[in-house]
């Protein structure tokens, strides 16, 4: 299937693009939350509780195509909650809650089945999160450079779950209040 195709951007697609952010937000509902996004909703708000400033967290996989990468098979495709979510962090301190790395410091293995260590800090939050969509959830940690290559040079999609901006970026904006006249 060619549906992968950068997702970065809205711009230009409407919500009837199959890889549009709304389109996709739909499809992962509908597939990994049983259609219910007050349960998508909740998900994303355990993550963000979890999440410091100036990182964004994002979601891959099957989840977000409809099918599995290798094989093709349908999200599911096994039975209900056979299928995992792949939740990556990008940027800010995240990287430093890992210690097992694809490349060192800067794109780490996911905390899963396959590397129960890979992230000690994280796996209470793992477990939780687990729980709450009776799946796999699997936890990654990248930088920014790593997601660009991913996205503008592989086409990977992804869904943006939350941008938590720099709270030092915050601080330096000058405000209406402190601005000169």
């Amino acid at each position: 299937m060619q549906e992968e195709s950068r997702v970065s951007s809205d711009e230009g697609r409407t919500a009837a693009d199959p890889l549009s952010q709304d389109a996709i937000r739909e499809r992962v509902t509908r597939l990994a939350f049983d259609g219910d996004p007050k349960r998508f909703e909740e998900f994303v708000r355990v993550l963000e509780e979890a999440t410091p400033s100036g990182v964004e967290v994002i979601l891959r996989g099957s989840a977000v195509t409809g099918h599995k990468w290798m094989s093709d098979e349908p999200f599911d495709a096994d039975g209900p909650g056979t299928s995992d979510l792949d939740v990556t962090f990008v940027g800010g301190s995240m990287i430093t809650l890992f210690r097992e790395f694809h490349i060192p410091e800067i794109h780490s293995v996911p905390l899963s089945e396959a590397h129960p260590f890979a992230s000690p800090a994280l796996g209470a939050l793992r477990k939780r999160l687990c729980a709450m969509t009776h799946r796999a959830v699997n936890l990654q940690a990248t930088t920014s450079l790593v997601q660009f290559v991913r996205d503008m040079v592989m086409d990977q999609p992804y869904l943006v779950l939350l941008k938590k901006p720099d709270d030092a970026a915050e601080e330096e904006r000058p405000t209406n209040a402190s601005r000169a006249d």
